[in-house]
Formats: structure tokens, sequence, C-alpha cells
């Protein structure tokens, strides 16, 4: 099956929430704009968008996604998986190596990359692991799986720190031969034994062992030290305490080639949180400080940190309906991203839609060298394009959401913002706010 030539004509959206211009798209581009775009629509007989008063945005990239599959499709699966992306705005997703088998081999890589492709919802990037599954001693088939069709740019132990310094030193030498990166889980082991919470008031007046700053901002500081002195391409993922912001800012003023995200989560909520006991705001790294929070929305305001990371890790049921000490770390992220990340930064007048637009599409898709995806509004270029209602309320519903985890610590809390319409190439996945159809491509 083939994906449809149909001609849409979206009506008065805002690009970057700037003045309303009509977009008209065609065979999976964007081929005129403005005034253009109605002249050229009347001979393209054009299915016609209504979309005034809403942002226009390029398709949204998430670098750090747990689809789960193979291997834990009880909790997710890379169909569900893309179509919650899907409803949260985005055209493409990295899928996180630690599944089962762990994405260590050319051979697992490709199996995601085709489920991902059979799907249709977005793009679906594998993330390579780093190590052979995950255990930090013995370099993966990185070649291989950059070599593979899936073209595997980004390679991570996410979840696991790659900790011993010679494995980190090998694997940043490695991926420069490709302009690969390296996505580095920043967690000191030996300093997080048995850690349940963030290292702080809450954790001394709740009894919880504490997960210390330090141990995040010890392997950050290594890090940036190894990647200058190799010359390569450094990511660091789930930033979550104000001293990594610093580290960071200072790396970037030595010229490092380092980049960083933030979730969405870490934005927002704070370990005051944790005393409700519920596991559902259990995460690695954990929730921190509000001082921690203040300092992440600053760094990512002003370019030390790049982009948003959802680090969406969806569990089943019984994974977190437990005791506070036996449950999984995680949260889901992919359909609430842009309405939290609306409520803390731009709502707040820390960042603009145009600024939104770099964080979660644009840079993401430059750091994991996505080339057709994160392009501007423009003609000639793909039509990934999400249409935001960002005036809409809602209360989130973990049961409403298409992914299959339902431990989302935002649950019923209002949020703003709200994706109307998603095209993925040209093709509708989201229209007026539910799913429509995949994409599908020849040879799929």
């Amino acid at each position: 099956m083939s994906t449809s030539t149909t001609a849409y004509l979206i009506r008065g959206a805002k690009p970057l929430g700037e003045e309303p211009s009509d977009i008209l798209i065609q065979d999976g581009l964007i081929v005129a704009l403005g005034a253009d775009a109605i002249a050229h629509a009347s001979a393209a007989t054009a299915t016609l968008i209504e979309a005034a008063g809403q942002i226009a945005l390029p398709g949204m990239v998430d670098l750090h996604t747990h689809l789960r599959e193979p291997g834990r499709e009880d909790a997710e699966t890379v169909e569900t998986g893309t179509r919650a992306a899907a409803m949260g705005g985005f055209t493409a997703v990295h899928a996180m190596a630690n599944s089962n088998p762990v994405a260590d081999t050319a051979g697992v890589v490709e199996q995601v990359w085709s489920l991902g492709k059979r799907s249709g919802w977005v793009d679906v990037r594998p993330v390579g692991a780093v190590t052979v599954g995950l255990a930090g001693k013995q370099l993966s088939e990185i070649g291989a799986m950059a070599d593979s069709r899936a073209g595997v740019r980004v390679f991570s132990d996410d979840g696991i720190c790659v900790h011993d310094p010679l494995i980190m030193r090998r694997a940043l030498e490695y991926v420069k031969a490709f302009d690969g990166v390296v996505a580095q889980h920043a967690q000191e082991p030996r300093l997080t034994e048995g850690a349940q919470m963030n290292e702080g008031e809450v954790s001394a007046v709740l009894g919880l062992a504490g997960w210390p700053a330090v141990a995040e901002e010890s392997i950050i500081a290594r890090d940036v030290l190894l990647a200058e002195h190799v010359g390569s391409r450094l990511h660091i993922c789930h930033v979550s305490t104000a001293g990594s912001v610093e580290i960071i800012r200072w790396a970037k003023s030595r010229g490092v080639n380092v980049t960083a995200e933030v979730t969405p989560h870490h934005l927002l909520l704070t370990d005051e949180l944790v005393k409700s006991y519920d596991p559902v705001f259990k995460v690695n790294p954990p929730l921190r400080a509000e001082s921690d929070v203040l300092a992440l929305r600053a760094g990512l305001a002003d370019g030390t940190i790049d982009i948003i990371g959802t680090d969406h890790a969806p569990h089943p049921s019984e994974a977190k309906e437990c005791e506070w000490a036996a449950a999984a770390m995680g949260m889901t992220g992919l359909e609430t991203a842009l309405s939290v990340v609306q409520h803390a930064m731009i709502e707040t007048g820390l960042i603009s839609w145009a600024d939104f637009a770099r964080i979660t599409s644009t840079t993401p898709a430059a750091i994991g060298r996505v080339s057709d995806q994160g392009r501007a509004l423009a003609v000639g270029e793909p039509a990934n394009i999400t249409l935001v209602d960002a005036d809409a309320r809602w209360i989130v519903d973990p049961f409403a959401m298409a992914t299959k985890g339902r431990n989302s610590p935002f649950k019923g809390l209002e949020l703003p913002g709200k994706v109307r319409t998603v095209f993925f190439h040209g093709h509708p996945t989201v229209l007026d706010g539910a799913l429509n159809t995949p994409r599908i491509t020849e040879g799929a």
C-alpha cells in the first residue's frame, strides 16, 4: 500500500506563533505558503484543514523514548508507543536500547526500525547500546549498527551509566568516525546504591535512602573532559540538578561538543511529591528540589540545556501499584510533553513558540542526525507539521491515552495546549485531536 498524494490546505494557522499564514501540502512537501497557498490549492483540489488561531510547529522529535519492544510488550509496543507519540505532536522518536534482547546488534536495531516502518505513525530511529547487554564491560557492535539499514547515530546504555572511563573513552572515539554521539545516563553507581529518591530535606524526613546530586554531576564532569580530549560528540540524558547545569555551561564555554536534555517532569515536579509515597513519582533520575527545577528552566531558556527529551517510560500496572521500594522507576511522557513545556516555559515567559520549535524539533533532529525532520516550515521542506490549540485546557487522564502505560505523574492535572493535527511527511496521522490513519510506504 502506498502513501496517498492528497493535497491539504491548512488555513489560518500561525507558524511558530507569528502572523497567520495558509500552508499547502502536496506529495509530502510544503509547496506553497500565504496567498500562494490558496492559489495553488484551487488547482490541487486540496482538502481543507481549518486551523484559525492554531500554532503551526515543525513536527516534534524525541531523542529519548522507551518503546520496550522487543521483549516487554506488556509495557509498550512500537505500535502503541508511536501512536502515543503522534498524539503528542511528534513525527520522530529515538527508541532507547534497553529492550530484551538489548539493541546491541545490527539485527535488533533493524527489527525496531522495521517495526516503526510498518506502524507508520512516526519515524522510529533506534538508539544502539554502547556496551554488550548494557553490562558496561565490552563495546557493542557500534559500527555494524551504524552501517545497518537503521543507520544508528545515537548510542546509549540509558538506564545504566557507562561508568568505566576507559569504555566511555573508547565509545567516544568509535562514534567520532561516523559523526555519531554517545548519550550518557549520568549516574555514579557506587554513590546511588539503594537510593530511592533525591538526597535532601525530604529524604531525611521520610527516612528514604538519598540519591545525591553529585552522583550525576561527577559523571558529567568526567565525560565532558573525555569528550574534549577525544574531540567527539557527547549528549547528557535527563539533566536534573542545578550543579549539572553549571558544569554543562562551563563545558560549553570551553568549546566542548556537548549537548544536554531535560525531561518535562523535571521542569515541573519536585521531590515534595514523594511524601505521598505514590510510586508514580518514582523515577531515574529522581525528582529534585524546587531550586533544581528553577535552575533547569533557566538553563533551558538560555541554551545551556539544548532540548526536551521525554524519557517516556511506560510500565505495566503491577510495576507501579506496589510499595515504593519495590516499584519500577519511570513515567510516561509523550502525550503530555507539549503541554507541560508550554505550562512551565511558555506561560512563564521564559521561551517563545519559536524557542519551543528549536528545543523540541530542530535541535533534537540535528543531534540525532535526522536530516528530514526538524526542518523549517518553508516551501520545499518535508511536511512534518504539528498544529496546536494553545488556548485549550485539558485534564490528564492516563486511561484515555494511546500508550499502554498508565503511570503518568500528571494524572488529574489541568494543562494548557492540545495537539489538533499532525502531518507526518504530508500524511495526517492525527486529525481534530484524534488518531487518523498511519502513513504506510511501499516495502514497509
